[in-house]
């Protein structure tokens, strides 16, 4: 009985300080119906990175919101953008409608961004390929890219590269796409640019050319540092399925 009672105004306590500190509403709801769980959660999630103070603890606690409230960044760069209203904030709002998928949005942010000084800015330029992408539109991307590099031409980024190469691989130029991939995956730094090089020509009907790839990308995992390894895990396990 007093387990319970002590567990009761360990709720009520929690439940007032996410009133009085602000908190987002929903850990009212997690507290109220998971008892110690949401307990834990909260106090892991809100209270001891602000007593610790640690990179990992923050590290954790950000992990922890993003399962317990998905959209909690969303909300906060969008008040930013709507706020501010500087290039910076709607960067930042625009990459986090990607990763939430809404590549709609994400462009119109990107397009209000490229304005001014801003006009033909890469990493501006690059975020709406990528929503465009994202989209379903490979030629818009592509013609994006294209508009990047005419204007910056001394701009170097591998995932715009590989952007590139994936944007002519599903308009259907296969024989532009095979030669970006053939210079970007030495390169790439990661397994993705080579496993997808591979794949396109195995898609071609080159099986002796795609492993003779997957073959090289495996050989120097194999001598590669383990966080590399774990890192591409997936990739390099596709290149496997290609032997």
């Amino acid at each position: 009985m007093s387990v319970l009672i002590l567990s009761i105004l360990v709720q009520v306590a929690l439940i007032i300080h996410v009133v009085k500190t602000g908190r987002n509403q929903i850990w009212i709801w997690v507290l109220a119906l998971l008892s110690l769980p949401g307990a834990l959660a909260y106090i892991a999630v809100e209270i001891l990175p602000e007593l610790l103070g640690s990179r990992a603890a923050q590290r954790t606690a950000r992990g922890l919101r993003q399962a317990v409230d998905p959209g909690r960044e969303l909300r906060r760069y969008e008040n930013e953008a709507r706020v501010g209203g500087n290039v910076a904030s709607r960067q930042r709002y625009a990459e986090e409608l990607v990763r939430h998928e809404r590549y709609e949005e994400a462009i119109g942010q990107y397009r209000e961004a490229l304005t001014g000084l801003y006009e033909h800015d890469p990493n501006l330029m690059l975020g709406l390929a990528q929503a465009q992408f994202g989209k379903g539109d490979a030629s818009a991307a592509r013609a994006t890219l294209d508009e990047l590099i005419r204007h910056n031409p001394d701009f170097r980024s591998p995932a715009g590269h590989l952007l590139y190469a994936r944007a002519l691989e599903a308009e259907g130029n296969v024989p532009k796409a095979l030669e970006e991939y053939a210079v970007l995956a030495p390169s790439y730094p990661g397994a993705e640019a080579s496993v997808r090089y591979a794949q396109l020509l195995q898609a071609q009907g080159r099986r002796a050319e795609a492993q003779k790839v997957a073959r090289e990308l495996l050989e120097q995992a194999r001598i590669a540092p383990g966080h590399y390894r774990r890192a591409q895990r997936p990739w390099l396990d596709a290149a496997q399925r290609l032997l």
